[in-house]
This record gives structure tokens, sequence and C-alpha cells, in this order.
């Protein structure tokens, strides 16, 4: 019930700091929607890119296919088997990890045990990938070095120790 009124309540907290600070809020909503539209056309060849390249990665077998290489890892790591298409996909794309997502819920049921560690990955993990374009498309630093081999351990060790917790609780 509180949650419908947040987005209202905080653009009126917004307006009334502009008028208490004598400032024109509707100059600054302008002025800030104008380089939205520059932020857009400038992020959205990367966008384009990193979401062809995750739906071509998944239409082509792909993914399926490293899921079943592995499938034996992730077993050996104490994950269940079904979750690894997920874990593959989540770092790529929310949307293609949400379809997975679903499909896990549909075959294993939300509540069975595949079901709430399927849900801890997605709850626990980002989209390292997608995040990384972004920021890259938009930032000085073009060198992620370490960035994205240490996201994935981080990730992965989340999804163990969360996993593993679901097994205790």
């Amino acid at each position: 019930m509180v949650s419908q009124f947040i987005i209202p309540f905080i653009f009126l907290v917004v307006l009334l700091i502009a008028i208490f600070r004598k400032k024109d809020p509707y100059n600054y909503f302008i002025d800030g929607s104008k380089k939205a539209i520059n932020l857009v056309i400038d992020v959205f060849p990367y966008l384009l890119a990193i979401l062809l390249a995750v739906e071509v990665f998944r239409a082509s077998g792909v993914s399926a296919f490293l899921a079943g290489l592995t499938s034996p890892v992730f077993r050996l790591l104490g994950l269940p088997t079904e979750l690894t298409e997920l874990l593959i996909i989540r770092p790529l794309s929310g949307a293609g990890s949400l379809a997975i997502l679903n499909d896990i819920f549909a075959t294993h049921g939300p509540d069975s045990f595949v079901g709430r560690s399927a849900s801890v990955v997605y709850g626990s993990s980002e989209t390292i990938f997608y995040v990384s374009t972004i920021y890259l498309s938009q930032s000085k630093c073009k060198n992620l070095r370490y960035a994205i081999p240490v996201s994935i351990v981080a990730t992965l060790i989340g999804v163990i120790a969360g996993v593993s917790l679901l097994r205790v609780f």
C-alpha cells in the first residue's frame, strides 16, 4: 500500500526542495530531459550490440551447449545442474535470464529447492556485461582489467553461499 505513494512522494519532495531553494524546477526538468535524450542516443549502439549478442548466443544453442559442458562443475560446487543455463545467461542478460527463470519455475515449481535456488541466483546476481557496457560507454575508463573476472567470481561465490544457506534453512 505504501509503495504506490513512494514515487509521487519523491516527486513532491524534489519539487518542494527546488521551490525552497528558489530554483525553477520546470527548466531543470527540461534540461535534464535534453541530457537524457543525448544519453540514450550515446548508449543505444552499445545496448543494441549486447542485446543482439545475447540473443544470438541463446538462439544458436551455444548457451545450452555450454550449460551441458559446465553442469558437472556446478554439481561439484553444490549447485543444482538445472541452474546451469541461468548461471551462464544471468551475467549477460536480465531479460534472457528472466525467461530461463520462468522455465525453471514452470518445470520445477517456485517452491521447490531448484526454484528457490534459481530465485537466489536471479536476485543476488547482476547482468555484469550489460552494466559494464553501459558504464564503459559513458566513462573515460576504457580498461576494465580485472573488473569483469572479479565480478564473475564474486557472483559465483555469492550464489554458492546463497544456495548453501538454502540447504540449511
